[in-house]
């Protein structure tokens, strides 16, 4: 953390759902905040409601938009000190033979190729902070296969590699990467899942709901603000020791594939 006690922090995918939870905890400690996201609505709303905050619309599986990214945010800050990967799409819900081809590329470019695109750029700004912290936002799904959900394992399976690999590049530098691997976070996000795999099943939404909240210990989903406290955690000084690690949020998982078909 700097001297002064204030953190720089740009968070991918911060306008809405856990990006936004986190962005708005974040400020309200007193920290600075650059968020990024595809909509403009969403930014737009972000923006109005938390006036301390600065946004670029950007789709980061798009190098050009992370060029934007980066410019906006380089006009307004000369170093970085917490990048938080958290941007994302949950890609099609179909078997593999079905998986639709172009909804797979687009799930890992944005995923996964945009996670590497905003952290290449990242790097030399933390640097200049003389160290920091990158979050990845992973998933339970990059710790268990899932069924019907190809891209999206693959692509997050994929980012534990690269917080592992980036943990181990960085750390001399005394730039912590972890992960975080959240369960099924409540919202609409979860719900489309949901309804699209009811659907793929032939099952209706409330089956498919519980079969979902059966797959964790504790029997729950888990709230923005549960992955954001521990993005918190990773990001402050108490955390200046954890590197390399995937840190779930999720009632404990025991599996995705507990269907009585």
């Amino acid at each position: 953390m700097p001297a002064n006690n204030k953190n720089i922090v740009l968070i991918s995918g911060g306008a809405s759902g856990i990006g936004r939870r986190t962005a708005e905890r974040f400020l309200a400690q007193g920290d600075a905040v650059h968020i990024c996201d595809v909509s403009r609505e969403l930014v737009d709303d972000f923006l109005a409601a938390n006036p301390g905050a600065t946004g670029t619309v950007a789709d980061i599986g798009a190098r050009d938009d992370v060029g934007c990214v980066f410019a906006d945010f380089e006009k307004l800050h000369d170093h970085l000190d917490v990048l938080i990967n958290n941007a994302g799409i949950a890609g099609p819900s179909a078997p593999v033979e079905e998986h639709d081809q172009d909804g797979w590329d687009k799930c890992i470019q944005v995923n996964l190729s945009g996670t590497f695109y905003m952290t290449r750029r990242a790097v030399p700004l933390l640097r200049k902070s003389g160290g920091g912290a990158i979050i990845n936002i992973s998933s339970t799904a990059a710790l268990h296969g899932y069924p019907l959900r190809s891209a999206y394992a693959a692509s997050k399976w994929a980012m534990m590699g690269l917080t592992k690999t980036w943990a181990m590049e960085l750390g001399p530098e005394g730039i912590r990467v972890n992960a975080v691997c959240p369960t099924s976070v409540e919202g609409d996000r979860i719900d489309a899942v949901i309804r699209r795999e009811a659907e793929q099943r032939g099952l209706s939404f409330e089956q498919v709901r519980n079969v979902y909240l059966r797959q964790t210990s504790m029997r729950t989903f888990v709230s923005p603000d549960d992955v954001a406290d521990t993005i918190l955690f990773l990001a402050s000084d108490a955390a200046g020791k954890i590197a390399g690690q995937s840190i779930s949020v999720d009632g404990h998982t025991e599996g995705l594939s507990n269907w009585l078909d």
